[in-house]
């Protein structure tokens, strides 16, 4: 239920383990490109930098090896690599649940609003395929359009501001530990879905209001999880 101060007007979206099930061939991808280059991150870490940019995923791990950022030159390397192996896997399938939610959310005459850490314009392209007349360019925060990424709060206070609206007037639907930092910082209600491998009390100690086990468990609970209370 969501507090009586909030006058619900947007709903902001997270795109990778929310809408789409993309999650494992993103931990895949890094493992194997930072593997590449001699770089160790496994598969597991991966789930833990979700929402974050990937320059800041890898100046993680250089920092970590070499105990300096990595160049301009090395980060786009490294990215370049990553997206060439994850847009080698099959397309990622919707996540389950997700679009029921959405066709809720749009019938209650909400905003909607993508606020992802991702960079893949693959993914992008994929979202008016599956999820028709939901999502518009002047409404959705990529990777492209922060300078600070999860779980840093711009992210989130940028679609507040795309939106034309105040914290108090969305609630934010997230499955990583950093998307929820992140909002939580800009001061928005947030709603932890766990999709991924990460324990509940990781989303919950990160900050969320609330958990769901699944998106199909938030669009089934969606109306009563909306009420005032």
């Amino acid at each position: 239920m969501i507090p009586e101060n909030i006058t619900l007007k947007a709903v902001l979206f997270d795109m990778d383990g929310v809408l789409f099930n993309s999650m494992p061939y993103h931990s895949e991808a890094w493992h194997t490109a930072m593997q590449q280059f001699n770089l160790d991150l496994s598969r597991e870490e991966a789930y833990m930098h979700e929402g974050r940019t990937g320059s800041g995923t890898i100046n993680i791990v250089y920092q970590r090896q070499y105990g300096k950022d990595a160049t301009k030159e090395e980060i786009e390397n490294i990215y370049q690599v990553k997206s060439k192996i994850f847009n080698s896997y099959p397309d990622p399938e919707p996540m389950p649940g997700a679009l029921e939610l959405l066709q809720k959310v749009k019938a209650a005459g909400l905003k909607i609003i993508l606020v992802t850490g991702s960079g893949q314009r693959s993914l992008l392209d994929r979202l008016e395929h599956h999820y028709p007349g939901m999502f518009t360019p002047e409404m959705m925060v990529t990777a492209f359009d922060v300078k600070h990424g999860k779980p840093h709060p711009e992210p989130y206070l940028l679609g507040l501001e795309k939106g034309g609206i105040k914290a108090n007037e969305a609630i934010v639907i997230e499955n990583a530990p950093l998307g929820v930092e992140s909002a939580v910082a800009a001061g928005i209600y947030t709603v932890a879905v766990n999709t991924g491998p990460i324990p509940d009390i990781v989303l919950l100690n990160a900050g969320a209001n609330i958990l769901f086990p699944s998106m199909s468990a938030l669009a089934d609970s969606w109306n009563s999880a909306t009420k005032k209370g």
